[in-house]
């Protein structure tokens, strides 16, 4: 019997035949895993690889680890590290909640809650070494409230505490924010009717559904202290944390196997962290459901006027830390001379061997701002529009959430082992603009790329099935429609790696030169000189900066928003 003869039960199925389009998307998904697994995964593999090598490049195993757990002065530090973060999660995240409750579930004012708002957002603009800075001006060894202290010193864990604090503050505040909105209407309206106090509801019915969000700004806030290299750097004094310890053995020792180790574990309260949050934050979207009802706060005076003084008061401090930094960059020297001076941002601009510095960061950031926001775009486009990707789309999304968990120090230590090797074709990269660039990418290339995914979530893949039937070339959808409907979030990715790249320190510490030290790094550096004026005069232009490229971005975003999302209000229409 011939196969032509065989019943159609028997023949084996047809091999369905990629389109052009698919190839291309194909060809464009392992581009993107290339990318990520050269410039993410390699550098991390790289760390693990130098923690149990010598430095003849011997398999030791894990003595490495044997010999950091049994050192007491580095052991301290990871247990330094871990409570230092603890306690900054004690006092940032019931800050940040009650603000969000205040922002959420009361009836004040629209124009004051977007004030708060606004203040609140204000240290995402800062490199992480301004509040530092600005605290050892306010109750350092000449501060202006050094009195209220006494014999207390501010350097060590209750700066590091204090300026952390103020940095991690807005994380928390927007995640508590987005629990607190997802509030259903009908259980509020149920407890009223049965009479049950506010307290109660508080109890009852706020804390049990707003779980899931302070789980989630509790780990997002110990691993932002865990990883973070500026504040301890500048108020740590003697106290030693590990990103501090990661440095110290990199860069004044020149022990990469032990700064590997260091890297390993800084490693892991991250990833552990991460983990808690993504399952956390999948948790929180499902809270909703259709027959929620939004909730609608009553009036209720006494209450209400406490948060708004609590809030009142959160700002006046988040400005006092800013305010602190601008003075400071203005006089000429605290606390002997007031008087007010420009020369401050003259030396850091023009005059010293950073004046390079601010230009740089510019530049990266500019630069990270495009590329980032075509290829974190496209690869989520790839992911989210593509069919039959199979293990592709699981493996490329992995990686694509990964980043989150990779602290800045680490991934720069990885690059330096990674690229620096003499064998490594790519370099050529290492000790040029192009891996800073690269690094700030991969970096912060979660956050963008969830963005990027939810925006495209929100069209219908109607759009590329009619396109296909169609016979359209994939790309002229892409180009007309999708990159129109999705403009909002594009300019939000750039805007978002452009801020965070003005500021970002721990990922370019190990890996600037002379020629391509950046503005955060610089700052650093002098503070570390005791040139306070000139550090704060860099820090207040990195913030200025920042403000404006987010003001210019409002104002370009309305304009452009105008002429392509016209369809929007006619639909609303």
């Amino acid at each position: 019997m011939t196969t032509a003869t065989l019943p159609a039960r028997g023949r084996a199925a047809p091999r369905q035949r990629w389109s052009r389009d698919e190839w291309i998307a194909r060809a464009m998904m392992l581009g993107a895993m290339a990318l990520l697994l050269t410039f993410l995964i390699a550098p991390l593999f790289s760390i693990l690889v130098n923690a149990v090598l010598d430095k003849e490049g011997n398999f030791v195993g894990l003595a490495h680890f044997s010999a950091y757990f049994q050192t007491p002065s580095l052991l301290r530090a990871a247990f330094n590290s871990v409570w230092v973060a603890l306690a900054v999660v004690l006092v940032s995240v019931p800050t940040a909640f009650v603000c969000a409750y205040a922002l959420t579930r009361t009836s004040l004012p629209g124009p004051f809650k977007a004030t708060v708002r606004l203040i609140a957002l204000i240290p995402l603009l800062a490199p992480s070494l301004l509040s530092a800075i600005s605290f050892v001006q306010w109750f350092g060894n000449r501060g202006v409230l050094k009195f209220l202290l006494g014999d207390f010193s501010i350097y060590g864990a209750p700066g590091i505490i204090l300026a952390e604090v103020y940095n991690t503050f807005p994380h928390a505040l927007m995640i508590l924010v987005t629990a607190l909105s997802l509030a259903d209407g009908r259980l509020y309206e149920a407890a009223a009717a049965l009479r049950t106090p506010p307290w109660r509801q508080f109890l009852t019915i706020t804390l049990p559904s707003s779980k899931y969000g302070l789980i989630s700004a509790c780990t997002v806030v110990f691993t932002y202290v865990v990883s973070d290299f500026g504040a301890p750097k500048v108020i740590g004094g003697n106290f030693n944390v590990l990103s501090v310890d990661v440095y110290k053995q990199v860069v004044g020792q020149l022990n990469f196997s032990m700064g590997a180790v260091v890297g390993m574990l800084l490693l892991v309260p991250s990833i552990v962290s991460f983990s808690i949050d993504y399952t956390v934050r999948r948790k929180i979207k499902a809270q909703l459901t259709a027959r929620s009802v939004p909730f609608t706060p009553k009036p209720r005076r006494v209450a209400d006027a406490l948060l708004a003084l609590f809030c009142v008061g959160v700002c006046c401090m988040l400005l006092a830390t800013i305010g602190m930094a601008l003075y400071t960059s203005v006089i000429k020297l605290w606390p002997y001379d007031l008087t007010f001076t420009l020369d401050h941002y003259r030396f850091a601009l023009f005059e010293s061997d950073m004046a390079d510095a601010y230009t740089n960061s510019l530049k990266v950031a500019f630069v990270t701002a495009v590329l980032g926001s075509v290829i974190v775009f496209l690869g989520a486009y790839v992911i989210e529009k593509t069919r039959n990707l199979g293990w592709m789309r699981n493996a490329m999304h992995l990686m694509a959430v990964l980043s989150m968990a990779v602290p800045g120090l680490v991934l720069g230590l990885g690059y330096v082992m990674f690229f620096n090797h003499p064998a490594n074709p790519l370099n050529f990269l290492y000790n040029t603009m192009a891996i800073l660039v690269i690094s700030m990418v991969i970096h912060y290339y979660t956050s963008s790329h969830l963005t990027a995914v939810t925006a495209l979530q929100q069209i219908d893949n109607e759009f590329e099935a009619v396109s296909a039937s169609l016979k359209v070339p994939f790309f002229k959808t892409f180009l007309r429609v999708t990159v129109p409907v999705c403009l909002p979030a594009i300019l939000e990715i750039g805007r978002y790696f452009f801020v965070v790249s003005m500021a970002s320190l721990s990922a370019a510490i190990f890996l600037y030169t002379p020629e391509t030290i950046l503005a955060s790094v610089a700052i650093m550096h002098l503070d570390q000189a005791g040139d306070v004026g000139p550090a704060a005069a860099l820090a207040s232009l990195i913030v200025v900066t920042s403000v404006v490229v987010s003001v210019l971005y409002s104002l370009a975003t309305r304009v452009l928003l105008a002429r392509t999302q016209a369809w929007r209000h006619l639909r609303r229409g």
